[in-house]
């Protein structure tokens, strides 16, 4: 919850593969409160009340991820709506034209993007979206400690770069 506020103010990129990486930590508790109370809330180094609303927060997602049915994969509908909105903010940068920073950045993604739409039959999901799980992708195979072709860092490397400009772009947004 702390991380989460945050990076969802810093970088909403940030914020959503944290998120993401929440949702799949709930799930690797099986959506037990003392399990995730366990493995995660007592790691906090919080007084007792900021760890009640740590525990509070944990288990209305936990309450948000069996209503909204994504307890084996996917996301709740406020991540979803996340990508939803940096998608559409993605797609008014690209129809603006003074954003030649913007899209020279996509268009140096692009070949990647494709490649990795291509790769996972993903026709159904937006580009920032294959961005956003190349990347989540990326860090669990990270965390995993497998080894990692050179074109997929390169790769990664210049989705992340596009990605962090669009989180600029939205911080800027929010501001105005």
């Amino acid at each position: 919850m702390i991380v989460a506020l945050q990076k969802r103010k810093e970088n909403i990129v940030e914020y959503l593969i944290y998120m993401w990486q929440v949702e799949d930590l709930i799930r690797a508790c099986k959506f037990d409160m003392e399990s995730i109370e366990k493995q995660i809330i007592s790691q906090y180094d919080q007084p007792e009340n900021v760890k009640r609303e740590i525990r509070i927060w944990y288990s209305e997602l936990v309450d948000m991820m069996r209503q909204e049915n994504v307890m084996e994969y996917g996301h709740i509908q406020i991540n979803k709506n996340i990508v939803i909105d940096l998608s559409e903010l993605h797609l008014q940068l690209l129809n603006t034209s003074e954003e030649a920073v913007y899209k020279s950045l996509y268009y140096k993604a692009l070949p990647f993007i494709v490649q990795l739409r291509s790769k996972s039959g993903g026709n159904g999901i937006s580009e920032i979206e294959t961005c956003l799980t190349a990347v989540y992708g990326f860090l669990l195979l990270k965390l995993q400690c497998k080894k990692i072709s050179e074109d997929t860092v390169n790769a990664i490397k210049q989705i992340g770069v596009f990605l962090a400009f669009l989180a600029e772009k939205h911080k800027e947004s929010c501001l105005i």
